[in-house]
C-alpha cells in the first residue's frame, strides 16, 4: 500500500471516512482538506442502484448548476454560414463546419462541448467514433442539437451541464471550485442531486441513491447522509 502524504494525513485526521456528513458539513469539509496550489474541481459521486445495461434503467440528464462550473467552457459550434454570427455574439470559443469536421477527423479535440444543427447532423454523425468515446458528441436530449444556437451557448458557458450513469451506475460531474464558498457548493450539489432523483426511472426498484460523495482534485470522497438533501 503506498504510503500517504503528511497533507493527505493531516486531511484524514480531520473527518471520518466511515461517517456520512450533512451535505452542509461535506461541503466545508472538502474545502479545508484541499491543499492544492491550484483551483482545484469539486467533484459529485452519485452511486444509483440501476442497471445501466437495461435501457429503461439508463440515468442521463441535464442540469443548469445555479452557480455555474467554475471552469472557462470551451465551446465548437458546428453550424452553416447563417448561423455562425449568432453563435460568436452568444460567446462560442470556435464556429464553423467543414474545416473544423477536418480538423476532429484528424484527432483535434481541444474543447469541452459542441453544439450544432439538426440540418448538420449527417455530417456531425461521421464523428462519432472520435468523440464518443471522449462524451463530445453532441446530443438533443442534452440540448446540444438544436436551432437555437445562441441560447444553446450561453447555457453551457453558464453552468449547463450533461450527465449520465456509467456502466457502474455511477454518475461523476464536477460541480464548482474550491474557492466556491461552502453555500455555492451546496446549492450546486443540491440541484444536481435532487435532478437525478427526478430522472428515477419506474423501472429501478430497491434503493436509489446507494451513496452520495464529494470531493475535490487529488482528496478523497467525504460521504454525505443522502437525508440531509432537500427534496429527495
Amino acid at each position: 500500500m503506498a504510503k500517504l502524504g503528511k497533507k493527505q494525513q493531516d486531511a484524514l485526521k480531520k473527518y471520518d471516512l466511515t461517517q456520512a456528513y450533512s451535505i452542509q458539513e461535506a461541503a466545508e469539509i472538502v474545502k479545508d482538506i484541499t491543499t492544492t496550489k491550484f483551483d482545484a474541481s469539486v467533484d459529485i459521486d452519485v452511486n444509483l442502484g440501476v442497471d445501466p445495461r437495461k435501457a429503461d434503467q439508463m440515468v442521463r440528464g441535464v442540469v443548469a448548476l445555479p452557480h455555474g462550473t467554475g471552469k472557462d467552457v470551451k465551446v465548437l459550434v458546428l453550424c452553416t454560414p447563417e448561423k455562425e454570427a449568432e453563435a460568436k455574439e452568444a460567446g462560442a470559443d470556435y464556429v464553423g463546419l467543414d474545416e473544423y469536421i477536418q480538423k476532429i477527423e484528424g484527432g483535434w479535440t481541444d474543447v469541452d462541448v459542441i453544439v450544432t444543427m439538426p440540418t448538420v447532423m449527417a455530417k456531425v454523425g461521421r464523428l462519432g467514433r472520435v468523440l464518443g468515446p471522449r462524451g463530445l458528441m453532441p446530443n438533443p436530449k442534452a440540448g446540444t442539437v438544436t436551432m437555437d444556437i445562441g441560447k444553446a451557448v450561453q447555457d453551457v458557458k453558464a453552468g449547463k451541464i450533461d450527465f449520465k450513469v456509467d456502466k457502474f451506475g455511477i454518475i461523476h460531474a464536477s460541480i464548482g471550485k474550491a474557492s466556491f464558498d461552502h453555500e455555492k457548493l451546496v446549492a450546486n450539489a443540491t440541484e444536481m442531486i435532487q435532478m437525478i432523483n427526478r430522472l428515477k426511472p419506474s423501472s429501478a426498484k430497491g434503493t436509489y441513491f446507494k451513496s452520495i460523495s464529494l470531493s475535490s482534485t487529488m482528496s478523497k470522497g467525504v460521504p454525505i447522509d443522502k437525508n440531509t438533501v432537500p427534496g429527495i
